[in-house]
């Protein structure tokens, strides 16, 4: 018995592993489609209950969405989730009834600063596009985007004008993340993003700092301004059941 049950839960793991690696690798983008159940079953000569129980498992861990018609894809990663719900900056603008675009300020390729390459954990002399990008409501500046990626990891940002989607959203859908974090902080406007955001120096600002890593590899890091006044954060939650 236990010479038949082992090779099982090793097979198991062995699709699970392989399946993960493909999606967080970024060789299965988000929206990519998955093999049908029958197919894995197929390839791994294995039965229906135990590719039912990994994919159960991917999608548990965000990873696939499923779908009974028209098959498994990578989840398409619209939104980034810790404490709160951090949306798309389009849809914060669109949700209250604004009308959204967005500019790149300043796009620079340079290496990475001795400060990133500790804070961010990566190689000296890194390869990083550094932007700066701000989006408007209804003509009126709703954010300033300061990102730097990480092009080690993403190489494809370096082509990219970013003219069509915010560099946010563009990492979303070409780059799985496997971990994320994010700090808040009411800061006061610099002269920089007091211009920037065409505010008064000092006003106060609700300023959001993200991280977002894959495989242990960071994508990128983002600093994200908003005028104080004109926005709030707020999420709805449960009690813990543990």
């Amino acid at each position: 018995m236990i010479k038949e049950s082992a090779p099982r839960a090793s097979l198991h793991d062995r699709i699970r592993s392989d399946l993960e690696g493909k999606i967080l690798s970024g060789a299965w983008p988000p929206g990519h489609r998955i093999p049908t159940e029958q197919e894995l079953r197929t390839e791994y000569g294995c039965s229906r209950m135990t590719v039912n129980k990994v994919m159960t498992q991917l999608a548990n861990a965000g990873l696939v969405l499923r779908r009974r018609k028209t098959g498994s894809i990578v989840m398409p990663q619209q939104s980034q989730n810790a404490v709160l719900e951090i949306k798309d900056i389009k849809d914060e603008v669109t949700a209250q009834g604004g009308a959204y675009r967005h500019e790149v300020v300043t796009r620079t390729l340079r290496r990475a600063s001795a400060v990133e390459t500790l804070e961010l954990g990566i190689e000296p002399g890194t390869r990083v596009l550094e932007l700066t990008c701000l989006h408007y409501a209804d003509e009126a500046p709703f954010c300033l985007e300061e990102r730097v990626i990480n092009l080690a990891v993403a190489p494809d940002a370096e082509a990219e004008s970013f003219a069509e989607l915010a560099p946010g959203v563009w990492l979303l859908r070409h780059i799985p993340w496997s971990e994320a974090e994010h700090m808040i902080a009411a800061v006061g406007a610099t002269a920089r993003v007091a211009r920037l955001l065409d505010l008064s120096a000092g006003t106060p600002c609700l300023v959001m700092e993200r991280r977002t890593w894959r495989q242990g590899e960071t994508v990128t890091e983002v600093r994200l301004t908003y005028p104080g006044a004109a926005n709030r954060l707020s999420a709805r939650f449960a009690p813990s059941t543990t």
